[in-house]
């Protein structure tokens, strides 16, 4: 949706109406692609959210309507792209610094 790259649907990040904790309407991340109805997917990465977001692209794919809060998005992305930088996970090079 955002960046308009092909990619294989588990690359993906499901993208569903729903509501936030609040109540209020929001797009709300579908990691395990199993709540009902319409989604839409994009990257799991910050630029193609951004683009996604700058060109409404996820209110209109889903049918709102209406305007759709980002933040639960904006917040799980946040949370996985910080897992995914953490040292732990990156592989050892095997080059040591003295």
């Amino acid at each position: 949706m955002g960046c308009r790259a092909r990619a294989a649907a588990s690359e993906l990040l499901r993208v569903v109406a729903g509501s936030d904790a609040e109540g209020r309407p929001a797009l709300v991340p579908d990691p395990d692609r199993r709540a009902l109805g319409r989604g839409a997917h994009l990257h799991p990465t910050t630029e193609c959210w951004e683009l996604a977001a700058r060109r409404r692209a996820l209110p209109r794919a889903l049918r709102s309507g209406g305007p759709l809060a980002d933040t639960p998005v904006a917040d799980y992305l946040a949370t996985v792209i910080d897992q995914s930088e953490s040292p732990l996970d990156r592989p050892e090079t095997g080059a040591r610094s003295s």
